[in-house]
């Protein structure tokens, strides 16, 4: 898309075909650092995302610029924080205006309690950074960090964990958000010859080497959800998802047991899965604990605008950090659509915050969505095509994590008229 808006429609409201999903960027992402940990410069990677996230990490890794820019990727970020902390370069990471806003204090003041040289340029606690080229020499092997805040820190410290001196152990302070996405970084560092043990809040990790090991990257199971929304707001759905599998790495595959509340049936085979749809009467209302897949949040809350299905959700906290605050984000939309989405009061909630989307997509005109420099504000608002013409603002920002995104809803059926 090289417009500044485009109009979607769906001329039927049926989604038959196939898809061949990009490999996961949250695995190509870690699997890249992890082969440069091994100090490999051609890793045999197949299948990694095409995203502009995934390029983006690849190009930064091999520059020798004095300054490298990340952009508005925050995985990218915050793993690259982690790496170079260990590579004795005298540098400045930086990112978008977005990116200056995003906190990295609790990361990079762990990472300066371990012995590494980390300056803040702007502002205390938020990029850009600059690294002073002082050697890790390791301060002390055991830290505290909180759980709560994002598992893209826990992660960053794990993936370089093996290369210090005494190797680290981690305790994890308070309730663990997105925890497969740990799990998933665990998983991977022992394909690449790293082992752990998680007892209870520690992770503990010895000084060892990284083995340069091929691996074929499996789709994106975040990329797969917005075919589960189309799914459940089509009339009729028979596709084809090539790339996913069952007994994910991936938190996210966590769409497929939500899709089972919309009437959503995933059958799985070796190298793809094929989704159809009952006729059976949707549910009035469901409930959904996001604290484990955070990025899937958008979606639902979509699907359940768009079939009248009442949401109540929890475990949203780390939205109002992401690429936009998400909550805020979508709030707004989904009043495009005269769909109420809000924070139910405080006396409800106990100790986590719950939200409700709460009532059915009604269209006065063609709304146009805003997307916020947020690949999945664009993505996740897509699927209302199939109930009335929409148009969205700034469709390249899928590119951070599926540029293929419009071509391939083209290819079900989707009719895009760039404006």
């Amino acid at each position: 898309m090289v417009g500044n808006r485009i109009r979607l429609h769906f001329p039927k409201p049926v989604i038959t075909g196939t898809i061949h999903l990009d490999g996961s960027k949250s695995i190509s992402n870690r699997a890249l650092i992890m082969q440069a940990l091994a100090g490999n410069a051609n890793p045999q990677l197949d299948h990694l995302s095409t995203s502009v996230d995934t390029r983006l990490m690849q190009q930064l890794l091999m520059s020798r610029e004095d300054v490298l820019d990340a952009g508005a990727a925050g995985t990218t970020f915050r793993f690259l924080t982690a790496y170079l902390a260990t590579q004795e370069r005298e540098l400045v990471l930086t990112g978008s205006e977005r990116m200056k806003q995003r906190p990295i204090g609790e990361l990079v003041n762990t990472l300066n309690d371990l012995g590494a040289g980390i300056e803040f340029v702007e502002r205390e606690g938020y990029p850009p950074l600059r690294f002073t080229g002082k050697p890790l020499i390791q301060l002390k092997q055991k830290i505290r960090i909180r759980a709560s805040i994002s598992s893209q820190y826990i992660s960053a410290l794990l993936m370089i964990a093996p290369a210090l001196p005494d190797g680290l152990e981690i305790q994890l302070a308070g309730e663990v958000i997105s925890r497969p996405y740990i799990e998933m970084t665990l998983a991977m560092m022992k394909h690449f010859g790293i082992f752990s043990e998680w007892v209870d809040d520690t992770i503990s990790i010895e000084p060892q080497s990284y083995q340069s090991r091929p691996l074929f990257v499996e789709g994106d199971w975040s990329a797969a959800s917005y075919y589960y929304s189309l799914a459940a707001i089509s009339k009729e759905v028979n596709l084809d998802l090539y790339g996913i599998k069952d007994h994910s790495l991936q938190g996210d595959s966590a769409i497929a047991s939500i899709g089972r509340l919309f009437n959503i049936e995933t059958q799985y085979h070796q190298d793809h899965v094929i989704l159809t749809k009952s006729n059976a009467p949707l549910p009035a209302s469901i409930e959904w604990d996001f604290i484990q897949c955070p990025d899937l949040a958008q979606t639902v809350f979509t699907m359940c605008a768009a079939t009248g299905v009442k949401g109540v959700f929890t475990g949203l906290q780390t939205l109002r950090i992401k690429e936009t605050d998400r909550i805020a984000a979508m709030k707004a939309e989904l009043k495009k659509v005269n769909v109420p989405f809000f924070q139910l009061p405080s006396r409800m909630s106990k100790q986590n915050e719950y939200h409700m989307v709460e009532g059915k997509a009604h269209f006065e005109d063609t709304p146009l969505f805003s997307t916020y420099e947020d690949h999945r504000m664009a993505m996740c608002l897509a699927p209302l095509a199939l109930l009335h013409p929409i148009e969205i603002e700034h469709p390249a920002v899928v590119g951070k994590s599926y540029p293929e995104f419009w071509k391939d809803l083209k290819s079900l059926g989707g009719v895009i008229e760039e404006i």
